[in-house]
């Protein structure tokens, strides 16, 4: 992914939305509904980085989820988290960081956490063991992995984005040349096919044509993710520097593969 690109298409002259900070200013009016907008989009976006983090704490499976449950009940629900919340302080998912480790520091026993949760009022999180991590976090710390997962999340929701997009607009040999090319030999850190082999296999009429197929998906996948990190800072400095720790991602996922 050319990091320069970001600036080109769906660029840094857009609208910052900052979906989360409002959703936390309107939550604050005690607005139920603005409530559950704040819970489902904080659960969507934030469970599985937290849950993550507290593995890498060295926190077993069953205790993650009691303190990922406990911690969006009671700082979120609770409004510990609310009350706090300031769009100056940075962007959101640091704020959260913060509060989470908050948290932590006032809860001596998961047991106990999962105690003081009233049984009608549990967050309804879906939480699983997630597919194991690549090998590239081994070394990670338990903040860094917080941040590695955030990212695989949100790229996991532009990718499904950008996919059900292109079906919808006609191009899905964009999306199945796109993905056999570049996402599926990053994801699983293997070897990307020849565009010859991507030509054959999609009945893409030449390599020049596909590789203009994967310019096409390069841009709108980075017009989508700009997008959605629009929500969640409140400068074009931020989404700057938002998209360049995407694309450093993407260089430590490449270097992954054998």
């Amino acid at each position: 992914m050319d990091q320069h690109g970001y600036t080109d298409i769906g660029g840094l002259a857009g609208t910052f939305r900052t979906t989360h900070w409002s959703l936390i200013e309107n939550a604050r009016s005690s607005d139920p509904d603005a409530n559950r907008s704040l819970i489902g989009v904080l659960l969507q976006r934030y469970w599985k980085p937290v849950y993550c983090y507290l593995r890498r704490k060295g926190y077993g499976n069953e205790q993650a989820k009691d303190l990922t449950q406990g911690f969006f009940h009671e700082v979120v629900l609770g409004r510990h988290l609310i009350d706090k919340a300031d769009p100056a302080k940075g962007r959101f998912r640091s704020f959260l960081l913060i509060a989470l480790d908050r948290y932590l520091a006032n809860v001596h026993r998961a047991e106990s956490a999962q105690k003081r949760i009233p049984r009608s009022k549990l967050v309804p999180l879906d939480v699983v063991e997630p597919r194991e991590l690549p090998s590239v976090v081994s070394s990670m710390s338990a903040e860094a992995v917080y941040d590695y997962v955030w990212v695989s999340t949100l790229l996991e929701q532009v990718m499904e984005q950008v996919k059900t997009e292109c079906c919808g607009d006609g191009m899905i040999q964009h999306w199945n040349v796109f993905r056999d090319r570049v996402l599926m030999p990053i994801l699983q850190q293997s070897s990307p096919p020849s565009l010859q082999e991507i030509c054959t296999r999609h009945g893409v009429a030449g390599e020049r044509q596909a590789s203009n197929m994967i310019v096409t998906m390069k841009r709108r996948l980075q017009a989508v993710l700009a997008d959605h990190l629009r929500e969640t800072v409140t400068s074009e400095e931020e989404l700057t520097g938002e998209m360049d720790e995407i694309h450093r991602f993407f260089l430590a996922a490449a270097q992954e593969r054998p």
